[in-house]
């Protein structure tokens, strides 16, 4: 399409950031004597903030309609609604080009909920509160390019541009006991994950070269030398080792350099240092969203362009996943603390993303497709609750709280429905994206040629042990939903301090709610287009 709908909905955020930051500062301002002037500025950062965030929501939603459409009416178009080429840097082969399909449609949308929802949440922010959301607009931005960008040096850039003010946000307005440990654990592993892909990248690029192909970083063109076999060159491995294919020895370095920011076991202990230390409104960016850049980038980048890689390396990579499901909800079983609850909850369901990719069928991978979406919501609308109750009770010690469902019911609703789509309950989301990954594994188990030596019930194994974690979840959930939400209410210990939210609130979590319960109820909204996007993919596996 001609109108840059896909660029607006990247830019918007960040010329909403730069508008943000000429406003006028309260700093140096006599809280006492301009409390009227103090309030009404940084009113009016957060009404910016508001409408640039939901302007994107809507275009992001505009988008995903008209993708779904498509897709219903049987178009065969590889990408939608593409932004035309522009040269950025000629003489690297470095461009501008932008466009969307069945996966990364509903991260779009995904990404207009969580970052409106956390505008709204973040309303009673008083910290510096121009550059606060400054550099919240920034991360949506850089979000929303990923997974837009059809350019893999573009990709990178937004991926980096995500990286930067997360640290910020974090070791600024974080959890004052952990956040500079956090923030800079947090861009460390991502740093270096991403160092680690871009060199694989980079030598696709002149692999692809050295094979006589006019070769630039447009994702269309790494596609043309994937089908030109220019990645099937074979190498000699050091010290006796014989030969292997440049996809077979750089698939793994791509795969996980990203799956880093993914939380695949063992690079997974950053995150839920960065949950718990950061802001509610980061926090549902960075496991709702964030998380999900790195699974769709090892997809994206990984195995789209590096199948056989894919074939070769994802039968021992499950392995890693299935310790992510269930290692990660034990973690979360035992944990005091209510925020690392959920950022444990992130690592284990994650891991079923990446064990969807493992699958290399339909099926698997459309569940891991939908798992995203999911996961990315249910984890935003947790955030938001757990930051609604540390804001009036002032602690996240599990035994410390109880009986909180008197008096902010609303959250306890939305806290019981994420924990029910947790524990994959049919007509909720989360069954919709949990029983196709489990199908997905155990047609892998009858379909996939694993390597010698591999028993042919593998995957089958895989599944039925990673039902552990299903089971633990549900364990873990109900425990805090008990602990916290019911029992006896002690008002004398909370002398009066706990109120009910505030309308914004309730209509951020009704909001993310209704994602939860449309998907699960009626799946079709969603499971064709993610499909559509998910064939050509499985194809080159194999699994379609």
């Amino acid at each position: 399409m001609d109108f840059p709908f896909l660029t607006l909905i990247t830019f918007i955020p960040v010329v909403a950031a730069v508008i943000i930051l000429l406003l006028p500062s309260d700093v140096g301002l006599d809280p006492s004597k301009d409390a009227a002037l103090i309030k009404r500025r940084r009113e009016r950062v957060r009404v910016i903030s508001a409408v640039a965030t939901a302007i994107s929501l809507l275009l992001s939603l505009y988008v995903y309609i008209g993708v779904f459409n498509a897709v219903e009416a049987g178009a065969q178009e590889l990408f939608y609604f593409e932004d035309g080429r522009w040269n950025w840097v000629p003489s690297l082969g470095i461009g501008y080009h932008m466009g969307v399909d069945g996966v990364s449609a509903p991260m779009l949308l995904l990404t207009g909920l969580a970052s409106f929802t956390g505008v709204l949440i973040s309303w009673g922010i008083e910290d510096r509160v121009r550059e606060f959301f400054a550099f919240f607009l920034l991360l949506v931005a850089g979000v929303y390019g990923v997974f837009v960008a059809l350019d893999v040096f573009l990709l990178f850039f937004f991926y980096e541009l995500a990286i930067f003010p997360m640290y910020l946000l974090i070791a600024t307005w974080g959890w004052k006991v952990t956040r500079e440990y956090a923030s800079m654990k947090l861009t460390l592993y991502i740093l270096i994950g991403s160092i680690v892909a871009l060199v694989g990248v980079i030598a696709m690029y002149f692999v692809a070269q050295d094979a006589g192909l006019e070769m630039t970083f447009d994702l269309v063109d790494f596609m043309r030398a994937r089908d030109a076999g220019a990645y099937d060159v074979e190498f000699q491995l050091p010290f006796g080792l014989g030969l292997a294919s440049f996809a077979k020895i750089w698939f793994p370095f791509i795969f996980l350099g990203f799956g880093i920011l993914a939380g695949v076991f063992p690079f997974h202990n950053w995150s839920p240092d960065g949950h718990v230390a950061a802001p509610t409104a980061v926090s549902m960016i960075h496991a709702g969203v964030l998380m999900k850049l790195g699974a769709y980038a090892a997809l994206r980048i990984g195995v789209m362009l590096l199948p056989e890689g894919a074939r070769t390396h994802l039968p021992w990579i499950v392995l890693l996943t299935l310790i992510n499901v269930v290692y990660g909800s034990l973690i979360a079983m035992v944990q005091r603390d209510f925020k690392y609850v959920i950022g444990f909850s992130s690592v284990s369901h994650m891991g079923l993303v990446s064990m969807g990719w493992a699958t290399m069928n339909v099926i698997g991978m459309t569940g891991a497709g939908l798992q995203m979406f999911s996961h990315g919501v249910m984890t935003a609308l947790f955030f938001a609750a757990v930051g609604m109750v540390y804001d009036r009770a002032h602690t996240r010690d599990i035994p410390s709280l109880g009986g909180f469902a008197q008096k902010m019911p609303l959250v306890a609703a939305a806290f019981i429905l994420g924990g029910f789509v947790s524990m994959g309950m049919p007509m909720l989301s989360g069954f919709v994206a949990e029983f196709p990954i489990f199908v997905g594994l155990w047609q892998a188990s009858q379909t996939l040629q694993l390597p010698s030596g591999v028993p042919a019930t593998y995957y089958a194994v895989i599944a039925i042990v990673a039902v552990v974690g299903i089971v633990v979840t549900a364990a873990y959930v109900l425990r805090v939903v008990q602990r916290v939400f019911f029992g006896e209410f002690e008002a004398e210990k909370w002398h009066g301090e706990i109120t009910d939210v505030t309308l914004k609130d309730k209509f951020a979590l009704g909001l993310l709610s209704l994602w939860l319960i449309l998907v699960g109820v009626y799946p079709a909204i969603m499971q064709p287009m993610v499909t559509a996007g998910i064939e050509p993919i499985a194809r080159l596996l194999g699994g379609a």
